[in-house]
């Protein structure tokens, strides 16, 4: 049988419906809601067109469901983390976005061009793979903001905000390996294109990304806290529909001046938690957007496995299995646990820390965006990218709740 588009309707809402019980139903067991998401996309595969619902014949609009999908949660993230910013305090995530991140990028590049594939593709695909997830890492992510009268910023939890801070901004910092490869692949030598990738995809859209986040999260907040009109003072008309808008126009006016959206959104989210630090506001507004990431998450992780069952694993190598499995069991715990030498964290947090580089929407988005400059190489690219993005799901999804678990129970026989 086959579903036509009115049945897509039925179909949408006994997903959501769906997603409104898994994650209770789930709970004390070893297998996450993103798991579940998957295997239903399987079965609905088996029911639906499947020819209009892959991301190589719909490049377009894979690319936009997953980048508002990734918005969405950069802002949940970012309201989410109560620590300001510093290099101090945050000197777990600097380590793992300025050591372990191109170091991810380069063994994943390594590996793909010594299994058989062109320098350009071979570095894609490290680019693509690199950014760990906002969206599918929320079991191991801090919870969300602490606010009230006297609340202090969360620090207890090393492990959470690490992962947490890292998958906010490694995100957006992966777009200048992206457009390496890009250029590598249309533009030639290095020599040709190097000192132009370093001094404007590499510094300056950065730089641009951070001023507009930095500018426009103090000003809305501001005027959302502080503004001298009631009419203008959202946080006292409780609109949580502000995140949203905070989101889109942020990223909007980033993009239009040519810096990095992503980072904007993530960083506007930080300086807006900043702003009246214990106001309730942010509760509010990060329930919303958290609603709204589930909905966006339940949709891709279903077209995932929808993708699956219409044969995107098809052209899957040997090659590309083992630089899935390569980066979620080797590279990335073994170049994480490295740069985190001389942190605060334990050796157990060390660990967990490192094991946990989620894989997921990110990988989605990048690819998309450069599919048109690497059209012969797609199939097989998506093929390695879809299964190190089920691989990921599957083994964190199940490893995550242990040991979580071990890390709070170990936390507290420390406090005994």
């Amino acid at each position: 049988m086959r579903i036509d588009g009115d049945g897509l309707y039925l179909v949408a809402g006994v997903a959501l419906l769906v997603g409104a019980i898994l994650p209770r139903l789930l709970r004390r067991y070893a297998i996450s809601a993103p798991i579940a998401f998957v295997g239903a996309g399987l079965l609905l595969g088996l029911a639906v067109d499947r020819s209009h619902l892959s991301p190589i014949a719909e490049p377009g609009l894979t690319k936009h469901l997953a980048e508002l999908t990734i918005l969405i949660a950069l802002m949940g993230v970012g309201l989410a983390i109560d620590r300001p910013i510093g290099w101090r305090r945050w000197k777990v995530t600097w380590r793992l976005l300025l050591i372990a991140m191109p170091a991810c990028i380069a063994a994943v590049a390594g590996a793909g061009w010594l299994l058989g594939l062109a320098p350009a593709t071979a570095l894609l695909l490290g680019a693509v793979l690199a950014p760990t997830d906002p969206v599918l890492a929320s079991d191991v992510q801090v919870q969300g903001p602490t606010t009230g009268d006297g609340a202090e910023p969360e620090e207890d939890d090393e492990v959470r905000f690490a992962l947490t801070s890292e998958a906010g901004l490694n995100d957006g910092l992966a777009f200048p390996f992206v457009y390496a490869a890009v250029f590598a692949a249309t533009k030639g030598a290095v020599g040709d294109w190097g000192l132009e990738w370093f001094a404007w995809n590499l510094v300056g859209k950065t730089v641009i990304g951070i001023a507009v986040g930095v500018a426009a999260g103090w000003l809305l907040g501001r005027m959302a806290f502080a503004a001298p009109s009631r009419t203008f003072r959202l946080a006292d008309s409780r609109e949580p529909v502000f995140a949203l808008a905070v989101t889109l126009g942020v990223y909007g006016l980033a993009q239009v001046l040519h810096g990095y959206g992503f980072i904007a959104v993530f960083v506007a989210a930080l300086t807006l938690r900043a702003a009246e630090r214990g106001h309730d506001f942010h509760q509010e507004l990060h329930g919303f957007v958290e609603e709204l990431e589930h909905i966006l998450t339940w949709g891709i992780l279903l077209l995932l496995g929808v993708a699956i069952t219409g044969g995107i694993l098809k052209p899957l190598t040997v090659a590309g299995a083992a630089i899935g499995v390569g980066l979620v069991l080797v590279i990335r715990p073994l170049t994480a646990w490295l740069s985190l030498r001389g942190t605060p964290l334990g050796p157990s947090e060390r660990w967990v820390t490192a094991a946990f580089g989620v894989r997921g929407v990110g990988s989605v988005f990048y690819l998309a965006y450069a599919a048109e400059d690497f059209g012969p190489e797609l199939p097989s690219l998506w093929a390695t990218v879809a299964f190190t993005v089920v691989f990921s799901v599957l083994v964190h999804g199940m490893a995550a709740t242990p040991l979580m678990r071990m890390l709070e129970s170990r936390r507290e026989r420390a406090r005994e």
